[in-house]
């Protein structure tokens, strides 16, 4: 029995002073996007230590804006749009319909996005390899819901073909909001629902309380949250959200030339499945195995996850150690069917003789799915930086560690802002290498010099409010009061910051080109000779 574990959760203070300072949160959750808004994944190897249900508090989790504060006894959901019977109904009136309760696994189209930033920007922030859980949820079939709103099940959809779905969460360009077509809503098969349970609790505010949708087999985003609207239509969801996240651009498409020329709304680049991807926990990044403790029979399993999308079986998960010359098959667990479909993600092993990595420099692994589907062994970088599945590669180094030798096993990256991995180490060269000769070690895109003003922490903190925003990002101070009624990102998540240092917080979620625009704003620099030094 694998070892789960819940904590008593409490107010992080992380959250004081944001809008989502009343929301109990794990303190082991690894922050990608700074205080707000909340995007988060647990570490991965806590994350299989959990075993195959992931417990709710560890669960990822992707929020674009503030958590709205709904209440179970006032909130509804309405069905309308081209249905004989509109509904409004409570909640308490879904929690009395037929439901349904399965497991099923829940993918950010961005996992593993990191690798990719390692590569080339995207426009996305930084998720590691454990923007993926699993969880039980229950809820009322989307289907039954709709023929109770006059939705005929007769396999003719040429007039109705797309259900819409809005959430209560008001961001700075409208409300969230996706679809699905009709035909996919009333297959049973499908398992579509509007979950009100999580692993046998009522929603917690972050996965989405009250209501939210389920829809398995497909990326996390289309699952909106905090469900309010059902409407049946025939086109597909006008929500700004829907065209533009959750699309997988070609490589040669940058953000100047996807919204000059209106990428967002070519239908061949949404996303929908999952695709088939796997990842290595164990070993885990920086774990070391002494050359003092092998022996002719040591041995070491390795371990990891595995998943694939549309209700794909994973059928074999595979590892080299011999850059592919060979590939061994792991032992495969828990691989949960529903109605002939798979859900979940499955967990592998594969043992293996400890002295086999010192013949070594890397360990690499690919999953299979029931359809022949691969992982490629490369990246393709796109524009959000989503669907990443390329093979998962742990780096074997040999190194001297006191009077022992010892072998170090090295990750691609590590989530949000976390230092380490091959690839941030191997970017960190390269973007060394490309630097001028004469270029200073720190050197700023503002121009500053030595004769620009100096502010100390105690001056900065005094432009805090919306007519005098102050920040500092990187020992720079930048007045950004002009800039908050015209923020992408809303009002709120530049004045959280204000008149503090947001410098992870900023680098964790703005492209190159949001930098160059901070720089217009600089007013001088942070002065901290008089800081204590620790």
């Amino acid at each position: 029995m694998a070892e789960q574990t819940e904590v008593l959760e409490q107010i992080d203070p992380r959250d004081i002073g944001t809008p989502d300072n009343w929301i109990p949160r794990h303190p082991e959750l690894i922050r990608l996007t700074g205080k707000h808004p909340f995007n988060c994944e647990a570490p991965l190897p806590l994350l299989l230590k959990q075993g195959f249900i992931t417990p709710t508090s560890l669960h990822y989790v992707r929020n674009h804006g503030p958590v709205p504060k709904l209440s179970w006894d006032t909130h509804k959901v309405v069905i309308d749009g081209d249905v004989s019977n509109p509904l409004t109904l409570s909640m308490d009136d879904i929690a009395k319909l037929p439901y349904i309760e399965f497991p099923l696994t829940f993918c950010c189209a961005g996992n593993r996005r990191k690798e990719q930033n390692m590569v080339k920007k995207t426009i996305g922030f930084n998720w590691g390899a454990a923007a993926v859980s699993t969880a039980i949820w229950k809820g009322v079939p989307l289907r039954y819901i709709l023929q109770l709103a006059g939705v005929k099940n007769d396999d003719n959809y040429e007039k109705t073909r797309y259900v819409c779905f809005g959430g209560t969460d008001k961001l700075p360009n409208g409300y969230y909001g996706t679809s699905i077509t009709l035909k996919w809503a009333m297959d049973e098969e499908k398992d579509v629902m509007l979950a009100y349970e999580i692993n046998g609790k009522r929603l917690t505010p972050d996965h989405g309380y009250p209501i939210r949708m389920i829809i398995p087999g497909i990326i996390g985003g289309r699952m909106v949250k905090w469900l309010d609207k059902i409407s049946v239509t025939n086109k597909e969801s006008d929500s700004w959200y829907h065209f533009h996240d959750n699309r997988v651009l070609p490589p040669n498409v940058d953000a100047e030339r996807a919204n000059k020329e209106n990428w967002w709304y070519i239908p061949n680049y949404i996303i929908y499945d999952l695709n088939v991807n796997s990842a290595i926990a164990a070993p885990a990044h920086d774990e070391v195995i002494p050359f003092s403790s092998f022996s002719s029979d040591s041995e070491y399993t390795l371990r990891g996850y595995a998943y694939s999308g549309g209700g794909r079986k994973i059928t074999r998960v595979e590892v080299t150690l011999d850059d592919g010359k060979t590939w061994l098959l792991s032992d495969l667990f828990d691989l949960e069917e529903r109605n002939g479909r798979t859900w979940c993600w499955t967990f592998w092993s594969l043992k293996i003789p400890t002295h086999s990595f010192v013949r070594s420099s890397e360990i690499r692994v690919r999953a299979w799915d029931c359809s022949q589907n691969t992982q490629p062994e490369n990246l393709t970088w796109n524009l959000m930086g989503m669907m990443n599945n390329c093979h998962y590669r742990v780096k074997i180094h040999v190194i001297t560690y006191g009077k022992d030798v010892v072998l170090r096993f090295e990750h691609p990256t590590q989530a949000g802002n976390n230092p380490g991995g091959w690839m941030v180490r191997q970017h960190e060269l390269e973007q060394k290498q490309s630097a001028p000769a004469n270029a200073p070690a720190n050197a700023s895109k503002s121009e500053s010099s030595s004769k620009d003003p100096k502010y100390t922490m105690e001056q900065v903190k005094q432009h805090n409010n919306e007519k005098d925003c102050w920040i500092i990002i990187d020992k720079k101070v930048y007045d950004c009061t002009k800039f908050i009624p015209i923020h992408p990102g809303g009002t709120t998540a530049i004045l959280i910051n204000a008149g503090t240092d947001c410098s992870e917080e900023f680098n964790a979620i703005h492209s190159d080109k949001a930098k160059k625009r901070l720089a217009t704003f600089y007013i001088g620099d942070l002065d901290d000779s008089k800081r204590p030094k620790l």
